[in-house]
């Protein structure tokens, strides 16, 4: 896994020993001597992971990481502040500002690596997440990051996976008005908890008579619901091993016992926040698909969700040897409703079209606004009787009352002629079956509007 890792250090042997292990793991480096260059180097992009010195003068590495996570532009790329102080209140002060880990010096070479290959990946994730959603739409997304905190009335939802119950009630002390917590005794039931809970973060002990937490990390990160749920790793001193090893599986941090309540509060809002705003990325693409084949009047999908979709019917239909149906509707005279009611009055009245069109349908039929006034419903397992009746039904349902408008103070009449086709078992085609539709439609308009004609050949 390569990447491209900005070491930040006043002290040229600093950068140059960093250097060196990062390059012998065939990471890319970039090095920078003060604050200000650091934060010109993050601002170019390309960076994946920033390895901050705390101690430097004029602005330190502090002031440093509490500019990057301010920044919409920066404030996804992961920082890992390399310190000699190894005070608590100094972590919680870093996390505070937003950094994502600890590496305290002289910096062990496994560690480093570890967490920086952990951290890549994690960056991975977001910049591909981040991709899909700038190039659908500017959304804003950088927003969640670039909060201190996380904002009031969020306490966030934990699960806590802790066979001993002295561990336990510890734990739910120190994070009392913090989180809300969740306690799951049994590896297996945690397990199932996770995955069914709805939770944002899950603390792990290793402190399981017979179980190896890392199996469970292993586990939590192998399920669909769970894979990108941040995990905490709780561990005693001297588990070097056991924290490279989670490291390598996919968790996300760990504590060391005993553990502080504002180091443990401080990482647990990291791991949130970092959470949500994924959360939110995804929340965004889903909603810009969504957006881009829906029609944004009616409801209904769009011309582009008929032109992608439609070939797929048709050709299972053809495959499965199945009938297929579609009709095109188009509302009698919309252009004089236009002209006296205005636009705003056309455009309730192709909502309510559009409403009543839902009703007459089945929820296996697709129904889309091609254009205008225009619309098709395409109806799988269709045959050319009952498509028929279907049109004819939609017909029904439109002339059977005025649309109300202007907010239910006026009323406008409006009838539909729709033209129908369905697929023919042999030598037919996407094309060809929507110009039959199409020319029953003009048969119909030309027949005197409000009817339903079906084009057989």
């Amino acid at each position: 896994m390569t990447a491209r890792i900005l070491v930040v250090d006043d002290i040229p042997a600093n950068v140059r020993l960093l250097e060196v292990r990062l390059l012998a793991e065939y990471f890319e480096v970039l090095s920078a001597f003060n604050g200000p260059d650091a934060l010109e180097a993050c601002a170019a992009g390309q960076v994946d992971v920033v390895l901050l010195d705390v101690m430097m003068p004029g602005m330190d590495g502090f002031e440093v990481c509490r500019r990057l996570k301010a920044d919409p532009a920066t404030a996804h790329i992961p920082v890992v502040m390399v310190t000699a102080l190894d005070h608590v209140a100094d972590r919680v002060r870093g996390l505070d500002v937003g950094a994502d880990d600890f590496l305290t010096k002289p910096v062990n070479d496994l560690q480093l690596v570890t967490r920086v290959k952990s951290l890549v990946r994690l960056k991975v994730l977001t910049d591909e997440l981040r991709l899909r959603a700038l190039t659908t739409q500017n959304i804003g997304i950088e927003e969640p990051l670039a909060q201190g905190d996380l904002p009031e009335g969020t306490m966030p939802r934990v699960l806590l996976i802790d066979e001993r119950s002295s561990s336990v009630a510890h734990i739910c002390a120190l994070l009392d008005g913090a989180a809300d917590v969740q306690v799951a005794a049994d590896p297996q039931s945690g397990l199932f908890h996770a995955a069914e809970g709805g939770f944002e973060c899950v603390i792990v002990s290793n402190g399981f008579a017979d179980f190896d937490p890392l199996r469970l990390c292993s586990q939590l990160r192998s399920l669909d619901r769970t894979r990108s749920l941040p995990i905490i790793l709780l561990v005693g001193k001297e588990e070097d091993n056991r924290i490279i090893r989670g490291l390598e599986l996919g968790i996300n941090d760990y504590l060391v016992r005993p553990l502080d309540r504002q180091e443990l509060i401080a990482r647990l809002r990291t791991q949130v926040r970092r959470k949500r705003y994924n959360d939110e990325l995804r929340q965004s693409v889903s909603q810009s698909i969504e957006m881009a084949v829906t029609d944004g009047l009616t409801g209904l999908h769009n011309r582009r969700y008929l032109d992608g979709h439609l070939p797929r019917l048709f050709d299972r239909a053809m495959a499965r040897k199945r009938p297929l149906s579609l009709m095109i509707t188009d509302l009698d005279r919309f252009k004089s409703v236009n002209d006296t009611y205005g636009h705003d009055g056309g455009d309730e009245v192709l909502r309510e079209f559009a409403r009543r069109l839902r009703k007459s349908v089945r929820g296996i039929d697709l129904a889309c606004r091609f254009g205008g006034e225009e619309f098709i419903i395409v109806m799988p397992d269709t045959d050319a009787a009952l498509a028929e009746m279907v049109a004819e039904r939609v017909r029904a349902e439109v002339a059977r009352a005025p649309f109300a408008i202007g907010g239910g103070a006026k009323s406008v009449a409006v009838t539909v002629s729709v033209g129908v086709s369905s697929v023919w078992p042999q030598e037919d085609s996407v094309a060809a079956l929507l110009k039959r539709a199409d020319l029953a439609l003009y048969d119909a308009k030309t027949r005197g509007r409000n009817r339903v004609v079906a084009r057989a050949a």
